[in-house]
C-alpha cells in the first residue's frame, strides 16, 4: 500500500478483496459500499459525510469502502465505471448489488438507508405476556408499547383469537419503523397488570399504548378493528389524546402458560353422583295426591 489510508481520515469499514465476501456477502446486515479512487476530489468530499452517516446508522446499516484502484477485481465485479460509486447490498441474502441513487450528504445517506430498512424490515413479533422478562423487553426497554388484552379463549375460540392477532400483526408491520413494543394477554391472565393499566372487568378485547418511562397510558375506546386501532395509533403519534397517569406501578408479571393455539376446553363439570348431602324432602314427588302442586 502507498499509504493511501493516511489520505482518508474517518474511513470506517475499509474493505479488501480478501475479506469482502465474508464481511459483506455472508453477513445478514444491510451494507452501503463506496468504491473510490484516492485521487478523486468528490470521493474526498464524500469521506467525512459517509463516516458521519456510519455513526448515525450504527447497529442498523453497515458502511464500507473499497479502493477501486487497489481492488480492481471488486470494482469490475460490480460494474463500477466512475468514482465515487456507492453500491447497496440488502439485508439477508445478497444475490446482487443495486446502485445507490441518493444524495451525497450524511443526512441524504441516512434517509436513503432508513427508507430501505423500513421497506425490508421484519415486522415486530406480537408477543404473549408470559413473564416479566417479556414485559421488560417490550415495554420497559422501549418508548411505547401496545398491550392488547384479548377475550378468554372460551369466548372466541382459536379462530377468533387468531383474527385479533392477525389485526395486530398487520398494524405492527405498518408501524414497524416506530420500534414500538407489541404484547398481548387475555382476560384475567395478568390481572394485576390489567389493574395497573386500568383495563379489564369488561370490554375485551382492548388495547392501550403504554409509556412506562413517562408513567402514562392511553386507552383506545373504539372497536378492535384494523381501521379503528389505526386511527387510535395516529392519535398516539400526533399526541392528540391526553394520556392518563398510571396511578399504581406495574407489578411483576406472573409466569403464564403459552397459548397452545387451540380452542379452549370447558372446565371439568363437578361430579354430582354422590347425593349424600342432598335433602330428599326438597325433591318434588310425582303423582302424590292429585298431581297438582299448589302455587
Amino acid at each position: 500500500s502507498s499509504g493511501i489510508n493516511a489520505e482518508w481520515p474517518l474511513r470506517p469499514g475499509e474493505l479488501t478483496s480478501s475479506i469482502f465476501d465474508k464481511e459483506v456477502l455472508d453477513s445478514k446486515d444491510m451494507w452501503l459500499v463506496e468504491f473510490y479512487a484516492p485521487w478523486c476530489g468528490h470521493c474526498k468530499k464524500l469521506a467525512p459525510e459517509r463516516a458521519s452517516a456510519a455513526t448515525s446508522l450504527k447497529g442498523k446499516v453497515k458502511l464500507g469502502a473499497v479502493d477501486a484502484t487497489q481492488f480492481g477485481d471488486l470494482a469490475q465485479r460490480y460494474g463500477v465505471k466512475g468514482y465515487p460509486t456507492i453500491k447497496y447490498f440488502p439485508a439477508g441474502a445478497k444475490l446482487d448489488a443495486e446502485e445507490y441513487d441518493g444524495g451525497r450528504t450524511a443526512g441524504d445517506i441516512v434517509s436513503w438507508a432508513e427508507a430501505k430498512l423500513e421497506v425490508f424490515a421484519e415486522p415486530p413479533e406480537i408477543r404473549e405476556l408470559l413473564n416479566d422478562e417479556i414485559f421488560a423487553e417490550e415495554c420497559r426497554e422501549k418508548g411505547i408499547c401496545l398491550i392488547s388484552i384479548l377475550p378468554d379463549i372460551l369466548d372466541t375460540g382459536a379462530e377468533g383469537r387468531n383474527n385479533y392477532l392477525t389485526t395486530l400483526k398487520e398494524l405492527g408491520d405498518k408501524y414497524k419503523k416506530r420500534k414500538w413494543g407489541w404484547a398481548w394477554s387475555f382476560a384475567g391472565e395478568q390481572d394485576k397488570l390489567e389493574a395497573a393499566i386500568e383495563v379489564g372487568g369488561a370490554g375485551y378485547p382492548t388495547i392501550v399504548a403504554l409509556n412506562i418511562k413517562k408513567n402514562a397510558v392511553l386507552h383506545h375506546r373504539g372497536g378492535f378493528s384494523k381501521d379503528s386501532i389505526n386511527e387510535f395509533l395516529q392519535y398516539v403519534i400526533a399526541g392528540r389524546i391526553a394520556p392518563a397517569v398510571l396511578r399504581k406501578d406495574v407489578p411483576k408479571l406472573r409466569k403464564a402458560t403459552p397459548w397452545d393455539g387451540k380452542d379452549g376446553q370447558m372446565p371439568e363439570e363437578e361430579d354430582y353422583s354422590d347425593l349424600d348431602d342432598v335433602d330428599l324432602d326438597d325433591i318434588p314427588v310425582e303423582n302424590e295426591g292429585s298431581g297438582h302442586s299448589e302455587l
